[in-house]
């Protein structure tokens, strides 16, 4: 771990501590504000003011769209280099208590999206000031990645033309502030869920021989499902299934009619996620048969798996050496079984996701999405300047436009 404080020897800044206060100031600004997926108009207003209080060209699409900087490079055809950052908070309430929580009850920004919108935006300052970069710059603000797929509306609108390669970023608790991962391949998981809608016959508690019920055959399939995992699935492909809602039943003495299970899965390769996907079917199909009752499976595809392509890996490993130091620099050792739909950008453009830590030495491990998520804002400048490094060395690295 690093023991100079944060920001120390960041390339570009002349006052670190100022520029650390302006970073904090901004998380904070935002961290106030979060707002549901598609609905981040006050969160993308403070970032299209902020872009073009330090002469950063932006537009904003309107509800349900994202902002979109462009610094103007100095080479038209040097690489387009874009930086993603999400705006989206979650539901729920926030409970760190901080002087600066959330002011909109119901919504919180637990997931760090705070943190990665003002580290972007800190390393378009770095960026815009000074010499330019050699080539176009696109700074990418989405909505909704939490739900809705966000990426998938701004490839829509075409952020992604012309780009070379995208990078982006999360924070996280599982490393300590001045550590960063950088891994090639697989980094999360393809998510999916599914709905299974069980119909029996209803009745009296007293005459179960009259009725089929529902509740038992949901519960024979929570059992059952389970086995897709732990007798059916690859154990060097993580795969999780988990049931995460059941509905079921309406008085002590009536035999339920109707029961719906709703869950989730998580797979780290196609011929798991394939097999887990046809299990659920056929489990579906069995339980029905055996009990006498009819199930509809419902299967609703998610995010792909995040899959860092080689080239644009090693870049951000040479960016974030000089940054971080090579030795808080970290390959990641599984796939997280989290999603992310920066997955959407990698199916169309080159590029690569890291994680950063933003927890403090002596700090408890507090989970993402928790409503006492916080961030280490230490994590602020050393990510912003890594965000600008990694496009620095992108337009050295990478073959220049045709």
């Amino acid at each position: 771990m690093h023991t100079e404080p944060a920001g120390a020897g960041l390339m570009g800044i002349p006052d670190t501590q100022v520029f650390l206060d302006d970073l904090v100031a901004l998380r904070r600004g935002l961290h106030r504000i979060p707002e549901l997926a598609f609905l981040e108009e006050k969160t993308a207003d403070f970032i299209r003011r902020e872009l073009v209080r330090h002469g950063i060209a932006a537009s904003y699409g309107g509800r349900g769209m994202g902002v979109v900087g462009r610094i103007e490079g100095r080479d038209p055809a040097a690489p387009v280099i874009a930086l993603r950052a999400e705006m989206d908070g979650l539901p729920g309430e926030e409970s760190t208590g901080l002087p600066f929580a959330s002011q909109h009850p119901g919504r919180v920004h637990a997931c760090g999206h705070d943190a990665h919108m003002a580290m972007v935006l800190g390393a378009a300052r770095l960026l815009s000031r000074g010499e330019r970069p050699a080539g176009d710059v696109v700074l990418v603000f989405q909505p909704a990645e939490e739900h809705g797929g966000g990426a998938r509306v701004m490839m829509q609108a075409g952020v992604l033309a012309g780009v070379s390669a995208i990078f982006g970023g999360h924070v996280t608790h599982h490393y300590l502030t001045g550590q960063i991962m950088v891994t090639e391949g697989v980094v999360t998981a393809q998510s999916d869920r599914f709905v299974l809608r069980v119909r029996g016959k209803g009745g009296h508690g007293a005459r179960p021989h009259e009725a089929v019920d529902a509740i038992i055959v949901a519960g024979f399939l929570i059992s059952a499902l389970q086995t897709l995992v732990s007798r059916e699935s690859d154990p060097i492909h993580p795969t999780v299934v988990t049931i995460g809602r059941v509905q079921a039943g309406t008085a002590a003495n009536v035999i339920a009619e109707e029961a719906v299970l709703e869950g989730s899965i998580r797979t780290t390769v196609e011929a798991a996620r394939d097999r887990v996907l046809r299990g659920i079917r056929r489990m579906a199909d069995a339980a029905g048969a055996l009990h006498g009752a009819a199930v509809v499976v419902e299967l609703v595809e998610g995010y792909p798996p995040v899959v860092n392509t080689a080239r644009e890996a090693s870049i951000c490993r040479r960016a974030a050496e000089r940054v971080f130091g090579v030795r808080d620099v970290l390959p990641q050792e599984h796939p997280s079984m989290g999603s992310e739909d920066f997955a959407y950008y990698l199916h169309e453009t080159p590029g690569c996701f890291v994680r950063l830590g933003a927890r403090r030495e002596g700090w408890d491990y507090v989970p993402l999405h928790s409503p006492a998520f916080t961030v280490d804002e230490d994590v602020l400048p050393l990510g912003a300047s890594y965000f600008a490094e990694v496009v620095r060395e992108a337009q050295r690295a990478l073959p220049r436009r045709s």
